[in-house]
């Protein structure tokens, strides 16, 4: 393509030289280092007057060295005189801190969106955003592309009767993708909800509805009319719940050592002090409990919890899908319940962004309740931990990103690439 420039940096080498091969064209020569005092030295080594800049850096483990070395990137080429500048930022960092969760917090997705602009791009580009709000924080257009299709396209051919199966949100927030990957397979969806405040009460209500269900099954035995049918219909329909403990699911008889001496002196002292442990952070607290991302609450709600699949998955795939894989808690947990309890007969986890972080692929691999992890390569994996997870699927979205940027450079509509990324994967 003449008179575009591609510069690929050092946070997601192996994506940034894909795109450019989907585009016929080599990476344009730029010298990325450090200083020996940290500080990151930047040098293009192409004109890059009048021409069409596109910029290559994802999120990675260093994120944020790879943050300042793109500012600097987009400065050289805006000092270059560039013609337009192109952030494309497959995952992007920071996105989880898109709304302040407690009180004088920072929205720091908000300040990297400004940081951008005020280096000099004129564009950028994303794949699944955390929060799709965050459009808003940018002064200048942002093409927020979809990973869906893609992720479709793989079901379709890769999981065994996937017309039966059910795609799962692990929690409230993450519905509206649930329901658009659910609707564009034509399969039913369900959501996961988990209840860290109220986890013992719950519990308890549970257990009565589970003998009040008994009974009437007696009923219905014993006298077969329709009424007591219809009831035990009502009773049998409720949602499946199950205890979380420190991350895993437990049976209704669990209990723990710790808590059953110290349960008598904990509610003796949460009555006379007016506090009880899960009243911490009550209505109008600091603490988001619905909105909050699952691994990163406060761990001493994170001990017990509740949780709660509203939907049917007996004998079906359960596919767990999220915009990103940071963290192994929450999944695994669902994965738990929907396999123990809720009668899955396999369970896949879906994902854009594979972050991965500490040990998360390996513990992901060794549970014995997930059968597959699917992510695409907007965020890096090294090739090793690639090969040792034998769960792992790796999924090439550089044609999207090709396509997008021919599009963009050539004035076409991007519009056409979210209805039709499918064509493209």
């Amino acid at each position: 393509m003449r008179k575009c420039k591609v510069f690929v940096g050092n946070s997601h080498p192996e994506l940034g030289k894909l795109v450019c091969e989907r585009l016929g064209m080599e990476p344009a020569p730029v010298t990325l280092k450090k200083f020996a005092n940290g500080e990151t030295s930047v040098q293009i080594g192409v004109s890059v007057r009048d021409e069409d800049v596109y910029i290559i850096q994802s999120g990675s483990p260093n994120i944020n060295d790879d943050i300042m070395e793109l500012l600097i990137l987009i400065s050289a080429c805006k000092g270059g005189s560039a013609a337009n500048i192109t952030a494309v930022i497959p995952q992007f960092p920071y996105s989880k801190q898109s709304k302040m969760k407690k009180h004088r917090g920072a929205i720091t997705a908000r300040m990297l969106a400004n940081l951008l602009i005020m280096a000099g791009a004129d564009h950028v580009v994303s794949m699944d955003l955390h929060a799709s709000q965050m459009q808003g924080f940018f002064s200048k257009p942002v093409d927020n592309l979809f990973g869906g299709p893609t992720l479709a396209k793989w079901i379709r051919h890769n999981v065994p009767d996937y017309k039966d199966a059910v795609v799962v949100s692990k929690n409230p927030g993450g519905t509206k993708r649930v329901t658009a990957l659910a609707d564009s397979l034509k399969i039913n969806f369900a959501m996961i909800h988990t209840d860290r405040r109220r986890a013992k009460d719950g519990f308890e209500d549970k257990k009565k509805k589970k003998k009040i269900q008994k009974k009437v099954s007696t009923l219905k035995l014993n006298h077969n009319n329709e009424d007591a049918e219809e009831e035990n219909i009502i009773l049998s329909g409720e949602s499946q719940t199950a205890r979380v403990v420190q991350g895993h699911v437990v049976d209704d008889a669990y209990q723990s050592a710790d808590e059953a001496a110290k349960q008598g002196k904990e509610s003796a002292n949460s009555v006379a002090n007016g506090t009880a442990h899960f009243d911490q952070y009550a209505l109008g607290g600091s603490y988001d409990a619905d909105n909050s991302d699952d691994d990163d609450e406060p761990e001493a709600i994170a001990q017990e919890k509740l949780i709660t699949l509203v939907g049917d998955v007996q004998n079906r795939p359960a596919i767990i899908v999220d915009d990103m894989i940071d963290k192994p808690n929450s999944f695994i947990a669902a994965a738990e319940h929907l396999r123990l309890n809720c009668g899955a007969n396999s369970c896949y986890l879906v994902a854009t962004h594979g972050i991965f972080s500490d040990n998360c692929l390996e513990i992901l691999n060794d549970c014995a309740y997930i059968d597959k992890i699917i992510v695409t390569n907007t965020y890096p994996i090294d090739i090793k931990e690639r090969e040792a997870c034998k769960k792992l699927v790796y999924i090439d979205v550089s044609t999207i990103f090709a396509e997008c940027i021919r599009r963009d450079h050539f004035g076409e509509s991007i519009s056409v690439l979210f209805d039709n990324l499918s064509s493209f994967a």
